[in-house]
């Protein structure tokens, strides 16, 4: 009843026009669009037009053989410290807290421990007998002289200055030996960051590196004579590696140094830069996988071990044809997507398309560069066309 009345409202119009004398050549703004089972055509002036946005097809460098596999944010080995004790000794003071910034060198603990009072004892010990032996030194030379000078005047036989020869060699060797002894005895107290004062002196154990306390297991008052259980662990995270491991088929195309990009849950849409740093040596036999380590500067803070993510490795580039992902239609397999062939004219046309890359897809054929596609307003138009 609807297009027999549109028929008269035409035939109306045009009767009129002939009965004036003349022809309207304007199409009239609330002239409906015109469908075929692959074309829409919308009149100028139509409302419609202004809920479609068009875009130019243009060429885009994006990548032809990329690797992505799962990762995560660890500490780097190389800047991880596990703090033990220098010496077994009673726990008098924990100065630091899990969390906590600590600088190179900063006091973490105190400990009163009787080895330091006996490295004191010895370094005491070792300077006593160096001077002992400097001043049996001393008179060996005297001895010396004095034979020698008696030797001299007929006064005694050589074997006397042969036998003072020898006592003079040996206090020699023995202050070399007191002087090793007290050395050794004085870096000993160096190393406990003693000095050489007195006794009943507390050992400080300080950081081996800038870095943040990940763990902390002691507590004041605790003995402790294990000196090889870690106390903590100070971690450097200024550098962080993000550990992945890459199917065997892809590992020739992954080499040190090259560059690859790391996407985390943590930071939607970001990408972060590093470098690779380590490939394994070995496949796992159970996965089929190599591990591959890659460093990232961290020294913002934000990454923090045990994160998830995805790295991404890209080998080779070219120039592709790219829609963003909200121009095309799916139908089951089939992909659509409609292209200005003139004003107001939309053709549907066929595509094939490649993998998606950061929200537009690959066109590998159906248009060309230069083309304006609907980016917006696609399904608008899809539901005009006439069913076949």
């Amino acid at each position: 009843m609807t297009r027999h009345l549109f028929a008269g409202l035409t035939l109306l119009v045009v009767t009129a026009a002939g009965c004036s004398g003349h022809a309207s050549t304007e199409t009239p703004p609330d002239t409906p669009p015109a469908a075929t089972a692959t074309t829409v055509v919308l009149p100028q002036g139509s409302p419609m037009l202004r809920q479609i946005r068009r875009e130019r097809i243009v060429l885009k460098e994006l990548p032809t053989d990329e690797i992505v596999a799962p990762g995560k944010i660890e500490t780097n080995p190389n800047r991880v410290s596990k703090v033990v004790l220098p010496v077994a000794g009673r726990i008098t003071a924990v100065l630091v807290k899990t969390g906590d910034a600590v600088t190179k060198d900063q006091p973490l603990l105190t400990i009163q421990s009787p080895d330091a009072d006996a490295a004191m004892s010895a370094y005491l010990s070792a300077k006593a007998t160096e001077t002992q032996s400097e001043v049996a030194l001393t008179k060996a030379k005297a001895d010396l002289d004095r034979e020698k000078d008696l030797f001299d005047h007929d006064a005694v036989a050589k074997k006397e200055v042969q036998a003072a020869e020898s006592a003079l060699a040996q206090a020699e060797a023995s202050l070399e030996q007191a002087r090793a002894a007290r050395e050794q005895s004085r870096r000993r107290l160096t190393v406990l960051g003693l000095s050489a004062t007195g006794f009943d002196q507390q050992v400080v154990v300080r950081a081996p590196l800038s870095g943040k306390v990940l763990e902390l297991s002691v507590v004041p008052g605790e003995f402790r004579n294990d000196t090889t259980a870690p106390l903590m662990t100070i971690a450097d995270l200024s550098t962080v590696w993000v550990t992945s491991q890459v199917p065997e088929s892809y590992i020739r195309f992954v080499q040190v140094g090259e560059r690859v990009e790391i996407s985390l849950v943590a930071y939607p849409g970001e990408r972060f830069e590093g470098r690779v740093s380590r490939v394994s040596d070995t496949v796992d036999p159970q996965t089929r996988t190599v591990k591959v380590q890659a460093e990232l500067d961290n020294r913002n803070g934000r990454l923090r071990p045990e994160m998830f993510g995805s790295i991404h490795h890209i080998e080779g580039t070219a120039r592709t044809p790219v829609v963003p992902a909200g121009a095309v239609i799916h139908s089951g397999e089939q992909a659509t997507v409609f292209v200005e062939t003139a004003p107001g004219r939309f053709e549907a046309r066929k595509v094939t398309l490649g993998p998606t890359a950061g929200g537009v897809v690959r066109v590998v054929a159906g248009v060309s560069p230069g083309d304006s596609v609907v980016v917006d307003g696609a399904m608008l138009l899809q539901g005009m066309l006439r069913p076949t």
